[in-house]
């Protein structure tokens, strides 16, 4: 039987992939400092259009870079984006925290009346102080920390937003983008988002690839 024609060569694959990327988005509105992240978070959903519905916050990508290079820890708000995260290329060993299955979530969840995903970001406490924190699920952990932030909670040094939906997803990222809490940060507006593509955002940072 003959075989198919594609292409196997996987670093011809990878080479081409990121080609047709740059070749095709948009990214002329966006800082330079994040080109390469916007890239790789365009790569993991094949969708280019998306660069027009990414906004971005101070140096996003030199603030979350660092502080991964400084230890930091990756608070993250599901663990799909967690296993989405690749170890190996975090700079530092750093850990990547999902309270979500927590033993005391539920309890959390029922006294506060709200979803397990926004009571989990209650347990990251001191951990958010000058962390990465990647939030691509659950748009109520997004509001949840906004108002945590508000309220005094420690200051991560990076936000990645890109939670994914048709209730909440649209408002919550607008909340952030409204917020102005000085914090660097890139989201992607709408309904669009997902663990694939806010872990590709992280390991952007991880691997340095912000050009």
């Amino acid at each position: 039987m003959p075989q198919r024609d594609y292409l196997r060569d996987p670093a011809a694959i990878y080479q081409k992939s990121f080609e047709t990327v740059r070749q095709e988005a948009v990214l002329a509105h966006l800082p330079t400092s994040v080109h390469g992240l916007v890239v790789r978070m365009i790569h993991a959903c094949g969708m280019v259009d998306i660069a027009e519905d990414i906004r971005v916050e101070g140096n996003a990508a030199a603030a979350g870079a660092s502080a991964l290079r400084s230890g930091k820890p990756v608070l993250v708000d599901c663990e799909m984006l967690a296993h989405g995260i690749i170890g190996s290329r975090l700079p530092a060993g750093n850990k990547v925290v999902c309270s979500l299955n927590d033993p005391s979530v539920p309890t959390l969840a029922g006294q506060q009346q709200t979803t397990r995903s926004a009571a989990a970001v209650e347990l990251w406490g001191s951990q958010l102080d000058g962390a990465v924190v990647a939030i691509g699920n659950a748009p109520t952990a997004l509001f949840r920390l906004i108002e945590l932030l508000e309220e005094g909670a420690p200051q991560p040094a990076a936000i990645i937003a890109a939670p994914v939906g048709f209730v909440g997803a649209v408002e919550s990222k607008q909340a952030l983008v409204d917020a102005s809490l000085g914090i660097p940060f890139v989201t992607l507006l709408g309904r669009r988002g997902g663990s694939a593509i806010t872990a590709a955002g992280v390991n952007a940072l991880a691997g340095e690839w912000t050009q």
